[in-house]
């Protein structure tokens, strides 16, 4: 059965133009191949990527656009070869859906690296022709790969921003060594990455300085989230006492800043980690050379990373704040994402909701 002739039994909330306005919308999935798994979501994580491709901001939106990659839900069906999972299990499942898996990235399983780019989980071509939908839906068919476990216990709607926010900041952590405990970490910007920064920073045995530009925030940082220490960085005075004091930063924000001011705060052999997306990236060749620092930039992460971290998450009772939604919800809830008004992410209760 072909995903034209099939019926449309998917329901979701989908963007038709550039307004990004979402609506009720009915589609069919591909047909379940040999190696996929069929899942109905339960919860799916606001993320703004959503916003970006809801609102064509990158150009390239294929509408109707379903957006959603922090999705949770319950194995419903699998294809004839899958034996990772089984009917009833709870998986999760990222920005990601497929990969060539036979480049070298996709072979050390860090397929977000794949070479011929992986396939995002949604406004990207499935592997019948189709334009992928994401979490924002009734259910999903994804191949067994791109699957990952819950692990007994854990809520789901806490494991949906560890899709997308989670393995942002985990990956780049534990490849440049940020779990060494003793050692000092800044986080720049506390928003949905920026807050579990922070709490994977605690749960290594890190000193933790957030770094922000709002001292309304410093309260949070410290009681909410456990944070060491609080810099208000538009205060000089602040910033000068830190110079030279840490050995990692973690660049969450993804608006306009300057660099040499936080790339003065690392220490000689100092590593300087951006997972944001400001429109530049500009800083003196002074502020890298002098100090011999490393600036390196992140995206999600490979599947062995990704299921690695949700049981880091659950052995360490390490959980996201999040503010749980309802579909009907999801307009207003974009709006005040791009305010930065949530603390610190959307989840959309999708089974309960999503009628």
């Amino acid at each position: 059965m072909s995903s034209e002739s099939a019926n449309e039994d998917c329901l979701a909330w989908a963007a038709r133009d550039t307004s990004g306005v979402l609506s009720p919308y009915k589609f069919s999935r591909r047909a379940l191949g040999s190696d996929d798994v069929s899942l109905k979501i339960t919860h799916c994580g606001v993320c703004y990527a959503d916003v970006v491709w809801t609102r064509n901001k990158l150009g390239n939106s294929k509408y109707p656009v379903v957006p959603g990659h922090e999705i949770v839900g319950i194995v419903k069906e699998v294809g004839s070869n899958v034996k990772g999972f089984k009917v009833g299990d709870r998986i999760g499942v990222g920005t990601y859906v497929n990969s060539c898996r036979s480049c070298e990235y996709c072979n050390d399983l860090q397929e977000v690296c794949c070479v011929k780019f992986p396939t995002l989980t949604f406004n990207a071509i499935d592997v019948d022709g189709t334009v992928t939908k994401g979490g924002y839906s009734s259910y999903i068919v994804v191949h067994e790969r791109y699957c990952f476990r819950i692990a007994n216990g854990y809520p789901s709607e806490l494991a949906a921003p560890l899709l997308c926010a989670g393995i942002t900041v985990y990956s780049p952590m534990i490849r440049h060594k940020m779990n060494q405990p003793g050692k000092s970490l800044g986080v720049i910007g506390l928003g949905g990455l920026g807050h579990m920064a922070v709490k994977f920073g605690k749960a290594f045995g890190l000193k933790v300085t957030v770094l922000s530009t709002s001292v309304t925030k410093k309260e949070e940082a410290l009681t909410l989230l456990g944070a060491d220490k609080f810099v208000v960085t538009s205060d000089q005075q602040q910033l000068m006492a830190e110079a030279q004091s840490l050995d990692f930063i973690i660049d969450t924000a993804s608006g306009d800043h300057p660099f040499d001011p936080y790339m003065m705060l690392l220490k000689t052999f100092g590593v300087y980690v951006l997972v944001g997306f400001p429109s530049e990236v500009k800083f003196n060749p002074g502020s890298l050379v002098m100090g011999m620092k490393t600036v390196s930039g992140s995206s999600t992460g490979g599947t062995k990373d990704t299921q690695e971290m949700l049981d880091f998450c659950a052995a360490h009772k390490i959980y996201p704040k999040v503010e749980v939604i309802s579909i009907q919800y999801i307009n207003e809830a974009l709006e005040r994402l791009i305010k930065k008004d949530v603390k610190y992410r959307f989840v959309i209760d999708i089974e309960n909701s999503l009628k």
